[in-house]
């Protein structure tokens, strides 16, 4: 057996055992959770750790959202994964059209389209201080967390480059000195089972802890195939991921935590569906039955992917600063292999259909990842009136990506390097009682390598190498003032850049690989922070506007079905967030927040391609024989204009210690353009998802039953299209009805 079907194994008993240990009875919580940690009513203080260390949200000069452990539960209740934390917070967009191994993450309206396994993107990933850069690793999936961050605009100084649109900070529950044990499980509609446990045993007091943590998450095939006449043919999936750490503290200064993670999974990739959007609408038409497809080709749209993690931390606290070194190694390889038309046959076969098909299209994408990154950092004491942090980072990954066609094109392996590396640094002060300054810099000097491993059919090995290089520094420079003990203010400005970036796929079609050379990004920010009513409503807001030079973009698709990385000439984007928090009462919370988000992308002779039959509103150019759509002043793709999010939560006592509560959940996403170009089929507006769970539960938070549906209203909402020959699309998940239990103690 190998290492991975080892684990895989040691895994799935790790989390049997996982899940008894956290059934037992909890006897050993005494303190309250939520809410009542405050007082009576009052909101709970939220720790954020965006400057690297451990601040109250309220005292932080950057505009960001959080989401706490019990609240991605919910969200995930019926084994859903990353792309579920679309439009959760203010100003968050995810998409994937590789299921659930690829996410593609969005703030503020800067993202990226492309769907190759070699994209980069300006949303950085960050998991316990470790970033996942390449796009299968951004999927490795989330439990037994403390809490998710999204920080909006640039995070360059302290995070690096391919951080201009922001980061989504994920910080999962470390061992600790004391035994503590949580754990979830969830059962719903076609079989999906979500179980999500971790337990921390002190090996030794103050000295040595271990924690072992895991999900596993699966759902059977519900989608027939029409074509085949096969029932349940597709929509299954088996995730299982794990996670072991060893927290050792021989010293009082020194810590060292080393932690490896796993993942495993094999399930349907996604599942397009050909010609369900108008024509001459972005309407689902006749062609479109959420619980059938029509394929001849795909093999069953199987996603396999595996993925290693594993990271040592030192923490020394000297008398002049506390010194932390961060060295971790990743590893991701799979594949995912789809029938891109959506549909079957072609225009030259006897039949084809549901609708027309110009030609058919069967490819399967493959990925083979290392990643080392290694960070030193030096910090001040935070208590003191300034406070500064400096150190630098490395960064090397290599991996190649296989795209094989059925038919057509024959397999091309291309092989991506990129070496990075950085010095950086950061001041504050607390120039007065109310006034506190922060500014940073960073040096950065990024190199990126392509290169063809196995040839394709007009060209050999080492053909079409390409090499692209880039040195620049990013700052930012925040002013927070407090106006009084309830309220703040804060002026916030920045720069950043995502590196220069090479797409290689279109060599597998006869095409050269293209670059990009670096975006720029400044942005500017005011905001306000305050909690009011004693701490019983939390108001945050910030109005933002940011210009782009040379912002990357993707060309995706288009009759010819290219993937071309393009920089248009310029880029900006401004808008709003409002997040808030109202304790009505103690045992009724409501949350709310609303994000506006306006994108233009400004470059007047920029012309990509366009799709075979959809409806394009943009002015057409005829370049080189091929009909190309004009796309200054269009949104950026992928770009809600609006996101909003709600969420209430009221329990009835009962008993002294007991509660029924009623918890619900909206998310909204308005006017959304799928592609550079306007076309009047892919875009999407006024989509809206809501959750409801009832249940009982302890009010100290050791014991929770409840039942649950996700998607309440069975809403039909695209998510995104194949911009290729025909109309084709994707939609969300179908409506779950489920039970659940959760534990802790």
């Amino acid at each position: 057996m190998t290492h991975r079907t080892i684990a895989r194994r040691l895994l799935g008993t790790s989390l049997v055992a996982l899940a008894a240990a956290a059934s037992q009875p909890a006897f050993a919580q005494d303190e309250p959770t939520g809410a009542e940690q405050q007082g009576d009513g009052q909101l709970n203080t939220i720790v954020v750790t965006a400057n690297r260390r451990e601040e109250n949200l309220q005292d932080v000069p950057v505009s960001a959202a959080t989401l706490d452990a019990d609240t991605v539960k919910t969200i995930f209740d019926a084994g859903a994964e990353v792309t579920a934390l679309a439009a959760r917070v203010p100003g968050l967009f995810v998409e994937s059209s590789n299921g659930r191994a690829a996410p593609r993450f969005y703030i503020r309206g800067l993202g990226n389209t492309d769907f190759d396994l070699a994209a980069s993107q300006p949303v950085s990933v960050v998991m316990d201080e470790v970033v996942l850069e390449n796009v299968t690793l951004k999927s490795f999936p989330i439990f037994d967390i403390e809490r998710i961050e999204v920080l909006r605009g640039p995070q360059g100084t302290l995070f690096g480059r391919n951080t201009p649109a922001g980061i989504v900070k994920i910080d999962t529950v470390r061992p600790g000195n004391e035994f503590t044990a949580q754990g979830s499980v969830s059962y719903g509609s076609f079989d999906s089972i979500s179980l999500d446990a971790g337990i921390t045993v002190p090996i030794a007091p103050d000295i040595a802890s271990l924690r072992v943590s895991g999900l596993w998450q699966s759902r059977g095939d519900w989608i027939d195939n029409g074509f085949t006449g096969e029932e349940d043919a597709y929509g299954a999936y088996d995730e299982l991921a794990g996670r072991i750490q060893l927290l050792l503290t021989p010293t009082d200064r020194l810590s060292i935590l080393g932690s490896y993670q796993l993942r495993d999974l094999e399930g349907t990739s996604t599942l397009f569906r050909a010609n369900i959007l108008g024509p001459g609408n972005n309407e689902l038409n006749e062609n479109y039955d959420r619980d059938t497809v029509f394929y001849d080709a795909g093999a069953g749209n199987q996603a396999q992917y595996e993925a290693d993690i594993a990271t040592i931390r030192v923490d020394y606290d000297a008398d002049f600063a506390t010194v932390t070194s961060i060295t971790s190694w990743a590893n991701s390889e799979g594949s995912s292999r789809g029938d891109i038309d959506g549909g079957f046959g072609a225009a030259f076969l006897p039949v084809s259909g549901p609708g027309f098909i110009p030609f058919p299209s069967d490819t399967q994408d493959s990925i083979e990842l290392d990643q080392f990154t290694h960070e030193v950092r030096l910090a001040s004491d935070p208590a003191s009136t300034i406070n500064w942090q400096v150190g630098m980072f490395v960064f090397e990954s290599d991996f190649n990506v296989t795209t094989v066609g059925f038919d057509f094109p024959p397999p091309v392996t291309v092989r991506h390097t990129n070496d990075s590396w950085a010095v950086f640094g950061q001041l504050s002060a607390q120039v007065t009682d109310v006034l506190k300054l922060t500014g940073g810099l960073r040096w950065t000097d990024d190199e990126k390598q392509f290169a063809v491993v196995s040839p394709s059919f007009i060209s050999g090995p080492g053909a079409q190498y390409r090499f692209v290089q880039d040195d620049r520094l990013s700052w930012d420079l925040s002013a927070f003032y407090d106006v009084s003990d309830e309220a703040s203010v804060f002026a916030r400005a920045a720069n950043g850049f995502r590196a220069p970036t090479i797409q290689g796929r279109d060599v597998a079609f006869g095409a050269p690989p293209s670059i990009a050379t670096s975006e720029k990004i400044t942005s500017y920010e005011i905001g306000f922070k305050s909690e009011l009513a004693d701490r019983r409503v939390r108001l945050n807001g910030a109005v933002y506007y940011y210009t782009i030079e040379d912002p990357q973009f993707t060309a995706v698709g288009g009759a010819n079905n290219l993937v071309q990385l393009v920089n248009a000439e310029e880029g900006r984007g401004f808008g709003f967030e409002i997040d808030s928090a109202f304790q009505v009462s103690p045992d009724f919370l409501v949350t709310a927040g609303l994000s506006w988000n306006d994108t233009k992308i400004q470059d007047e002779n920029l012309a990509v391609g366009i799709c075979a039959q959809c409806t394009v509103v943009d002015p057409t150019v005829v370049l080189s024989g091929t009909t190309r759509a004009l796309v200054d002043g269009n949104p950026f793709p992928n770009a809600p204009e609006w996101i909003a999010d709600v969420t209430a939560r009221y329990g009835v006592p009962i008993g002294a210690n007991g509660e029924i509560f009623v918890f619900t959940d909206w998310a909204y996403q308005g006017a959304t353009n799928f592609f550079l170009y306007e076309s009047e089929e892919f875009n999407a507006d006024d989509q809206i998802e809501g959750g409801l769970r009832i249940g009982y539960a302890r009010t100290n938070g050791s014991f929770e039953v409840a039942a649950f549906v996700r998607n309440i209203t069975d809403a039909d909402n695209v998510k995104g299209g194949i911009d290729f020959n025909n109309n084709t699309g994707f939609v969300n998940d179908p409506r779950v009805f489920g039970v659940s239990a959760r534990v802790r103690y």
